[in-house]
Parts: structure tokens; C-alpha cells; sequence
């Protein structure tokens, strides 16, 4: 497992199993002086757009959550500082599922890809990476509202509905992220994925209570505006995150919507810039609209509509009792009475049978190997139901263990056995198990027979919720689903580790003053065997503009620059701003 399981960060110490197998190790050493300039670069054209137009104040809000302009954050630094805020970090590899995604939000952790975009996506890139979710979600972070609402969200998405048809487009958007961050990526082979994903898009059918809950997480968290709609401001990760949207995204061309209920309607394209955006006027309406959507859903709403949903989605979900019971397995069947309330619950295959999330003794999965069922509702002729009955009580109407009794349900069911246990949690019968069991419908079909065994009959009026997910999720050892395909980690050649030598000997030059290397050697270097590349030309002049020397080499690589920006279309944005921020530096204050 991870070295994060090291981190003094109590967010991240209180993970459990299943989120905890998809943390990887950050590998600090393998970012290369590339990687490095790369992140400099975008933090740096960042802070000189975003402190007019993001809602934040960047630097502080980069600082509260351990970073620098100048270098790729370290995790355990990150854990220091966002442990004071209650939040925590860890790197994952690219994509995860997005039921995992939120439940980590639930536990307020960040989750942080460990790769950084290559330079040639400088401005943006579809894959996750550390300058998105670190430079992008972990500034606002400190803003108590703000991360209110993101772990709340968390804990809302983490129970939501999901289909086959969300893990399909899941596994299509994770390939074709991690096929155009490969450095000899196919073009065909691009061209091919990205059909794949609008294929998959464009048949998802009736969309689930995930996908809609995306769309929500889309427009707020990733690409949210705040403020008026005139005059907004930036908040959304993916926004703070494009040196190229974040500034598109505030022109005209791209229409400002308010941001409630209706913004679920709106599906989203990730390889694509935004044709519209959605602003809020404080981060309270984002909670009331999350609100109104969470009223929807099936934890929820439960009873029928709960179950059914559970049965569509075909994954393992959860049935809650009014009694506090919660039935986990593969919903398959469910009847209802005359009043449209649920009369009866089944699953098939391993069920687990818990209470407050907590696995009951001995009703593990391997025990109800081949599934469970049990009423649901009213006994005929009782007051109350049968699970506010004290022991005395229940003794009156005839249910003792040792003692054979007969339960005759409103539904018609009926239960006919000897009790051998009761079950009580919080002053509530949650369970009763009987042997020599027979349970019948009202039409005297056989719902459970002696001759299979023990008979364990949840006890509750109602289904209260029904949820995605096993409630003892590590009990249940329910692997989250997780993607077999692994990010690209590219092996480089000998001439690329050449220029990160040449890369490497710029950054020792900015920090270690300017007796140390000769930059004159590096651009010539650069000239005669790596002539394309731009931002170790750009990092030169910078540092010959600040110190005021060699002039003659300055106005060359000047003109190169300009040059290259004339002619490759590209390149002349990034060129542009960089030579721009030569002329209106970063405070150093601000990158130290």
C-alpha cells in the first residue's frame, strides 16, 4: 500500500479499505525539470490572470493548502497544511470511478492525480493531473462554505444510484484521457477513442441518479461561477486549473446562466471547451440546489421506487428498514400491498445483513451466500409495529424465543415457525430468526421452506432508503470498481533526458544564483539539438531579463520566440503570455 497511509493527516488515516486501494505513491523523484517548468508556468500565467478574476485570493488560498508556484507540491507538505483545515490528500492514478471519487469528498480528502500534463497540453488537458486537482480544487478548499458544500456533495454522490452504462463511459473517458497523454499517441487511434466516448454518451438512455449528480459536480466544483451574472467570478477546478478557458470562458461567446435545478439537464463533453457556464450568487444556493436534487433519490425516497431502482441497476445496493436494518446484496425481486407500500424484498447471490453501517455478527455474505428475503410492513391487528414492541410486548403477542409462533402480516404473508433469536439495536426489534420456517404469500406461494435452513426475517414497517453500495462496505469486501487499465509513464530516450539536463540547469541557475552554470551553453544546446522547444527558451530569457545581462543573447532568444510565435499558431498564446510575464513579473514575495 501506499507510503499515505503514513501521513499524520487524520482525513486521510480515517480512509477505509476500499477507497484506500486506489492511493498511489506520488514518486516526487520522477517528475523531471520539464515537469517542473510546466507547473511553473501555468501557476505563474495563474496568478497573473486569476487574482482579478477568480472568487478566491489565489496566493492565500495556495498557501493554506501548501503549495508554491514554484515547484510540483509534495503530498505530505499538502497533508500538513490542509490538516489544519480538516481536509486531507492523496494521489491516485488518472480517473476514478465516480461513486469513489465522491465518497472520498465525503471523508474530505482531495484526490490528486500523481502525473502532470506533458507540454504539449500545457493549456489543457482532458486527463486528470496534479495542476488541476491540486493548482485547481485545493485554493478554494480553505473556504469553510465552500468545502462544506464539497463534502457534503460527497456524501450525497457517494449513495447515488449507478449503471452499467456510467462504468462503460467511465472506462471510455479514462482510456481516451490517457491515450492523448501519451507523447506517440495514434492519431487514429485518438480518433477512435474519442468516437468511442461520444458513442457512449449519446446512448447512456435514461440517465442514472450518477450521471445526473455529475452533471450537478460539472457545473459547480469543475466549472463554477459565482457572483452576478455580469460580472462573475471564477471557482470551478477546471477553470483555475486552463490557462487557456479560464480566460476564454469569460468573454461573451460562452453564455452565463444562473445556476439552479435546471443545470442537471445540461450534459457536458470533457474534451471540449464549455458552450455555457453557470454562476451562483453564493455558495449556500449551491447546497439548496443539491438539496432539491437529493429529495429526488432513491436514499432518499426508498419504499418501492428505492427498490426498483436497486433492481435496475444490477450492482450490489442497500435496503434500509424503518427499524434501522440494512439489508445489502443484488436486489432482484420486490412486492407491494394493495397501497403500493413494499410487501417484500429479495436478492440474489451474497448478502450482508448490517446496522449503522456496521455488519451484524455472522450475517456476512458468506452466510447469506445465497441471497435473503424477508416481509416487509404491518403485522394484522397490531397497534404498532412490530419493531417499537419491548420483549414483554412482544411476548404478549406470542413471540418468545424457544416458543412457536405464527406472524400474520397486513400484506397477507405469512411467517410460521419456532423464534430462536431476537435482535434489538436502540430499543428496536431489527431481526427475528426462526428454524423450521415456512413463509407464504397470500396466494400460498413458498417464500421460504424448513428444509432451507434458518430463516432470518428483517423487522420493519418501511424501506426507508435504498442506497448504492454495501453499507459495511470493507465487512462486505466489496472491491469499488476499479480500472484494469493503467496510466502512461513514458520511458524516455537519451535525447529527451538530454534536455531535461538542459531544463534542470536553468532551474539551478534561478535558484542557486548566477555563478552557477553558463545559460549562454544551454541555449546553445537547445539551438543545435532540441530547436522546438519553447519554454527552456522562454525560462532563459526571463532570467537574463531579471539579472539585465548579456543583452546580445537576450534580444537572439527574444526573436527566436517571437519567431516561433509568428509562425506556429500553436504557440503564439503561450509565447505571448510568457513574454508578457517577463515584462510584468510574479512578485517573488508570492513564489517562495
Amino acid at each position: 500500500m501506499s507510503r499515505f497511509n503514513d501521513f499524520n493527516n487524520p482525513q486521510v488515516t480515517a480512509l477505509p479499505a476500499h477507497l484506500k486501494q486506489f492511493i498511489v505513491d506520488q514518486n516526487y523523484a520522477h517528475y523531471t525539470p520539464v515537469d517542473h517548468a510546466v507547473w511553473r508556468y501555468v501557476m505563474r500565467q495563474n496568478y497573473s490572470y486569476l487574482k482579478d478574476v477568480a472568487y478566491y485570493p489565489y496566493i492565500p488560498g495556495l498557501q493554506k493548502a501548501g503549495l508554491t508556484i514554484e515547484k510540483i507540491p509534495d503530498l505530505q507538505e499538502m497533508n500538513n497544511a490542509l490538516a489544519k483545515i480538516g481536509w486531507g490528500a492523496v494521489t491516485v492514478d488518472g480517473f476514478i470511478p465516480p461513486a469513489a471519487f465522491m465518497e472520498y469528498q465525503a471523508y474530505r480528502v482531495l484526490v490528486i492525480a500523481a502525473d502532470i500534463r506533458q507540454l504539449k497540453h500545457i493549456e489543457y488537458t482532458p486527463a486528470p493531473d496534479i495542476i488541476h486537482e491540486s493548482a485547481g480544487h485545493a485554493p478554494i478548499i480553505a473556504d469553510k462554505d465552500y468545502h462544506e458544500y464539497l463534502s457534503y456533495f460527497g456524501s450525497i454522490g457517494a449513495k447515488a444510484m449507478f449503471s452499467a452504462q456510467d462504468f462503460e463511459l467511465y472506462e471510455a473517458i479514462r482510456a481516451l484521457s490517457i491515450l492523448k497523454e501519451m507523447p506517440d499517441a495514434d492519431g487514429a487511434e485518438i480518433k477512435k477513442a474519442e468516437e468511442l466516448v461520444a458513442f457512449r454518451q449519446d446512448n447512456m438512455g435514461e440517465p442514472s441518479e450518477m450521471a445526473l449528480l455529475s452533471r450537478l459536480h460539472w457545473w459547480t466544483v469543475e466549472y463554477g461561477l459565482i457572483g452576478s451574472l455580469d460580472e462573475p467570478k471564477i471557482y470551478g477546478a477546471g477553470l483555475l486549473s486552463s490557462i487557456g478557458e479560464s480566460a476564454s470562458c469569460m468573454t461573451k461567446n460562452v453564455n452565463k446562466l444562473p445556476y439552479t435545478i435546471d443545470a442537471v439537464k445540461y450534459s457536458y463533453d470533457i474534451t471540449k471547451t464549455q458552450p455555457q457556464l453557470f454562476v451562483t450568487p453564493n455558495f449556500q444556493n449551491l447546497i439548496d440546489v443539491l438539496e432539491q436534487f437529493a429529495a429526488t433519490m432513491s436514499f432518499r425516497r426508498g419504499g418501492e421506487y428505492g427498490l426498483q431502482k436497486a433492481i435496475d441497476s444490477k450492482n450490489t445496493c442497500t435496503a434500509v428498514y424503518s427499524s434501522g436494518l440494512q439489508v445489502s446484496g443484488m436486489f432482484t425481486e420486490l412486492a407491494t400491498d394493495s397501497d403500493g407500500n413494499v410487501s417484500f424484498l429479495k436478492t440474489t447471490g451474497p448478502a450482508a445483513i448490517s446496522a449503522g453501517n456496521k455488519q451484524l455478527k455472522g450475517h456476512g455474505k458468506n452466510y447469506h451466500k445465497d441471497g435473503f428475503s424477508s416481509p416487509v410492513g404491518r403485522l394484522k391487528d397490531l397497534e404498532k409495529p412490530l419493531e417499537e414492541l419491548s420483549l414483554q410486548e412482544l411476548k404478549v403477542v406470542g413471540i418468545e424465543i424457544g416458543k412457536n409462533t405464527t406472524l400474520q402480516f397486513e400484506s397477507g404473508i405469512t411467517v410460521t415457525g419456532k423464534v430462536k433469536a431476537i435482535h434489538t439495536e436502540n430499543n428496536r426489534v431489527q431481526m427475528i430468526t426462526f428454524i423450521g420456517c415456512t413463509a407464504k404469500d397470500e396466494a400460498g406461494n413458498i417464500l421460504f421452506d424448513p428444509a432451507w435452513g434458518v430463516y432470518d426475517m428483517a423487522v420493519g414497517e418501511k424501506i426507508t432508503s435504498v442506497f448504492c453500495g454495501a453499507a459495511d462496505k470493507d465487512a462486505f469486501l466489496e472491491i469499488a470498481y476499479k480500472s484494469a487499465t493503467g496510466t502512461h509513464h513514458p520511458e524516455y530516450d537519451e535525447h529527451t533526458r538530454q534536455l531535461h539536463k538542459l531544463y534542470q540547469q536553468v532551474r539551478n541557475r534561478r535558484h542557486r544564483g548566477q555563478d552557477f552554470g553558463y545559460l549562454g551553453n544551454v541555449w546553445l544546446m537547445q539551438q543545435k539539438f532540441h530547436h522546438d522547444d519553447w519554454l527552456c527558451a522562454l525560462e532563459i530569457l526571463e532570467l537574463l531579463d531579471h539579472e539585465n545581462v548579456e543583452h546580445a543573447l537576450a534580444a537572439e532568444i527574444r526573436a527566436f520566440l517571437e519567431h516561433k510565435a509568428a509562425t506556429e499558431p500553436e504557440y503564439k498564446k503561450l509565447i505571448t503570455d510568457g513574454l508578457y510575464l517577463i515584462k510584468h513579473p510574479v512578485e517573488q514575495k508570492l513564489v517562495v
